[in-house]
């Protein structure tokens, strides 16, 4: 049975562009179109759609207006469609209910195959399509589908008394995820947090804000050569691989891994190294493989890790990979991970 999208966007242009690509696809149907979050909502009980793909600069009733306006009463999965400029009402879009956004490419013409395969992938992984495998851009690593090491199993451990470190990493679903677990932490943290959430420049700058706004304890965009400091909460930036050497923060334009710049592979493997067995690493919800080599080198260390379970994950990619990789201590709900580092952090 076909994904069922309506696409809503004010630029007939893209509302084009957007119709001709997801026609084209098997496996997703474009039921209709809008011009205006009203007309939007007027039409859903007629279209009923699966799937909402929707522009967040709109005028009168803008997307992030139309997003909670819809979400209050229908469970229909929305994806947001971003242009510069537009990364503060996405942001606010993803921690209201948005399960994904894709930024529109300035140059649609050279872009337009590269941009068709990302966006096929991201709708079928929201449901759980079992084709969306071949459809993912050809970016991922297959050696980390399988075990990360064929000779080595790592035991369960107990949960540490106490760590000097917390990384985490989420790809699809992780702003309002990371939104809920950093809003949970203490006023008087500790310890140093380092994120990687899989964005592009610009819009880890507006995430950071947000999350500084929101939460008890201080939350900043990294910055090359930053001094680690307790109590701190490191988003890593967007086109930049974060990690973390000598107590200090250390931004990397290397190429990107698993197709994404900041990879969460990158900074759990930098964090592993430094921090050895006092540091946790979580995976949260996330298509792909990010975080699985990761994980593998902070339990080589020593260290502990929690994923999050498929029942509260948007999209259960990242963290099942890790699972089936054996890399981890504890799978279990969002909830309980922001119960169990909350623990951790009393005592840390």
């Amino acid at each position: 049975m076909s994904i069922k999208v309506f696409i809503v966007d004010d630029s007939p242009f893209m509302r084009k562009i957007f119709s001709d690509i997801l026609s084209d696809t098997i496996g997703l149907e474009v039921i209709g179109t809008s011009r205006s979050g009203r007309d939007t909502i007027r039409r859903l009980d007629t279209l009923k759609p699966d799937l909402i793909l929707m522009d967040v600069n709109m005028p009168g009733l803008n997307g992030f207006e139309a997003l909670k306006l819809i979400k209050e009463k229908r469970s229909i999965r929305i994806i947001m469609m971003s242009s510069q400029g537009g990364e503060d009402v996405t942001i606010k879009a993803l921690e209201s209910g948005a399960e994904d956004f894709i930024g529109k490419p300035q140059d649609l013409k050279n872009t337009s195959s590269e941009f068709k395969k990302e966006l096929v992938y991201r709708i079928k992984a929201l449901f759980k399509d079992e084709s969306v495998r071949k459809e993912r851009p050809q970016r991922q690593n297959p050696q980390l589908r399988k075990r990360v090491s064929e000779t080595t199993s790592f035991s369960k451990q107990d949960l540490p008394e106490k760590v000097e470190a917390i990384t985490i990493g989420a790809s699809t679903g992780g702003p309002r995820a990371l939104m809920q677990v950093v809003c949970q932490f203490p006023a008087d943290l500790s310890i140093p947090v380092f994120i990687v959430q899989h964005m592009p420049a610009g819009f880890t700058a507006s995430f950071a804000n947000r999350l500084n706004s929101e939460a008890n304890v201080t939350v900043v965009e990294a910055m090359d050569g930053l001094p680690v400091e307790n109590g701190i909460v490191y988003i890593a930036p967007g086109n930049y691989h974060m990690m973390v050497e000598n107590k200090t923060i250390r931004l990397l334009s290397t190429p990107k891994m698993h197709g994404v710049r900041p990879a969460v592979d990158v900074l759990f493997e930098s964090v592993a190294k430094e921090y050895g067995s006092k540091v946790m690493g979580v995976i949260l919800t996330g298509m792909g493989y990010d975080g699985t080599q990761g994980l593998y080198k902070i339990k080589t260390a020593g260290g502990y890790s929690l994923a999050q379970d498929e029942a509260t994950s948007v999209v259960y990619g990242m963290p099942k990979n890790a699972v089936e990789n054996g890399v981890v201590d504890q799978c279990i709900g969002l909830t309980e991970i922001s119960e169990i580092l909350n623990q951790i952090i009393k005592v840390s």
